[in-house]
């Protein structure tokens, strides 16, 4: 059976149970917009791993944030891109800014030619070229940050592992190294699935670059933090976050959670993204 595990390098330690909004915190209002998750199915993420849920609380004392000469989220390409998968990318940067209210600038791109051969393999049983994200996570991007970088994440049409064992990820990222990659090699065409492919471009962007501000996975209600050992795993998740994710990353930024959800109605609206566009007028009716 494959291992198609979408995995995060993430701080351990004792975690208590994820506490929920109460009746008098605007955030309980988008709750019904993000039901309990069900019981897993066999080799889906919580079937296999049995991750503790972080409360608030726990995320405060890890939590990555912006401070005076250390506020922008950069972006660095790895390899070549086709244009479609250029623009998807270049969609997702205007998302992140937007998604986490913060400055988001592109790095130069790091060229095919100058990955290592250790950090490549071929797929033992497919052939399939992949890059090691180990060696990205832990040589390649930290050298590259800026004076100024909060984060550094990375984007690749490469496929990826992070270990031997493992077939493949969609993405990996450390919280406590604040860097990120993930790939667009099995997200789909986005010559002909444009919007399918920024749909789980977009998700896993902004599910990545939440771990490397230290945000674990979301164990009890639907949320793009939630883990995935699949496509079909990965695409019944939204692009938004539950209230209580969404509550850490509002602490984190300070940006106004209603100005948030318009400024990502209109961008739904510009990429195509019927879906999330519903979703945040949604979230909007419900904090009204």
């Amino acid at each position: 059976m494959l291992r198609v595990l979408a995995a995060v390098l993430l701080v351990t330690g004792c975690q208590k149970a994820k506490s929920a909004p109460d009746a008098g915190d605007p955030y309980a209002r988008l709750s019904k917009l993000h039901p309990p998750l069900p019981k897993p199915k066999a080799g889906e993420w919580r079937e296999r791993f049995n991750e503790a849920p972080q409360s608030f609380g726990q995320y405060r004392d890890v939590a990555w944030k912006p401070a005076p000469g250390r506020d922008v989220l950069y972006v660095v390409v790895i390899g070549d891109l086709e244009p479609a998968q250029e623009l998807a990318i270049a969609q997702s940067e205007k998302l992140l800014a937007l998604y986490f209210g913060g400055k988001v600038k592109r790095l130069p791109p790091v060229t095919k030619q100058s990955i290592p051969e250790r950090a490549l393999r071929n797929h033992p049983r497919t052939g399939q070229r992949q890059l090691y994200t180990v060696w990205v996570l832990e040589e390649l991007l930290p050298p590259l940050k800026p004076r100024d970088t909060l984060a550094l994440v990375a984007f690749t049409a490469e496929d990826l592992f992070p270990d031997p064992e493992w077939n493949f990820v969609f993405g990996q990222a450390s919280p406590a190294g604040h860097v990120g990659i993930w790939s667009l090699a099995r997200f789909g065409d986005p010559a002909t699935e444009a919007e399918l492919v920024l749909r789980r471009t977009v998700k896993t962007a902004a599910h990545e670059t939440a771990h490397a501000f230290g945000l674990l996975h979301c164990t009890e209600s639907l949320c793009v933090m939630n883990g995935a050992n699949s496509l079909e795993e990965s695409d019944r998740s939204p692009l938004e976050p539950c209230p209580i994710c969404l509550k850490k990353l509002q602490w984190t930024f300070g940006f106004d959670v209603r100005q948030r959800f318009e400024r990502l109605c209109a961008f739904h609206s510009d990429a195509g993204l019927t879906e999330e566009e519903a979703e945040c007028r949604a979230s909007l009716s419900a904090l009204q």
